[in-house]
């Protein structure tokens, strides 16, 4: 003899069930009217969104400019290193009258082309996340680059040395600029 059979203990308590389901939906009636804003918590909750969209848009313009900062700071240093290492070349054949002056030379004004054109694309790439300061710092070396990369083509054995030494201190000024410009360099 069993004392409770589980099948009719299931269906009992689910007849019971939907019973009361149909008497308090049946009980239940719409209440009229329409519906309201509290005026005062919208204008709250608008205030919230939007401190909260500046917030965010803040949080990204700060991390695109560190991303921008990073990226052509760190690469400047060996870019530019290139060229100094090129043009110092280049003058110590001139100085010495080396037979490969010309190749030097030549060696020299393209490095110096390449790096600018590297650090130009850089500044590019930032699409205006770099400070415009740190990006003025940073055509101001392509430019010198430029400079003194046609003055260097200009140059044979006997030419003056004048614009070349003035080029090349221009481009230093702007090179330690940048250096000095990009945090923690």
């Amino acid at each position: 003899m069993r004392l409770l059979d589980a099948r009719r203990l299931g269906l009992a308590c689910a007849v019971v069930a939907v019973t009361s389901g149909l008497v308090v939906a049946g009980c239940a009636t719409q209440i009229p009217g329409t519906p309201t804003t509290d005026a005062a918590e919208v204008a709250a909750y608008q205030t919230e969104a939007a401190a909260s969209s500046s917030a965010a848009a803040a949080s990204r313009a700060a991390a695109a400019e560190a991303k921008a900062i990073g990226d052509n700071c760190t690469q400047f240093p060996t870019t530019t290193g290139a060229g100094v290492t090129a043009y110092n070349e280049f003058v110590s054949a001139h100085d010495s009258n080396a037979p490969d002056y010309a190749d030097k030379r030549e060696a020299a004004a393209t490095t110096l082309d390449n790096a600018a054109t590297k650090v130009e694309s850089g500044v590019t790439a930032a699409a205006g996340a770099l400070p415009a300061e740190l990006a003025g710092k940073f055509t101001d070396y392509v430019m010198a680059a430029r400079a003194l990369s046609a003055e260097t083509r200009k140059m044979t054995y006997s030419s003056p040395v004048g614009r070349l030494n003035e080029a090349s201190r221009t481009i230093n000024q702007a090179r330690t600029s940048v250096q000095e410009a990009c945090p923690g360099r």
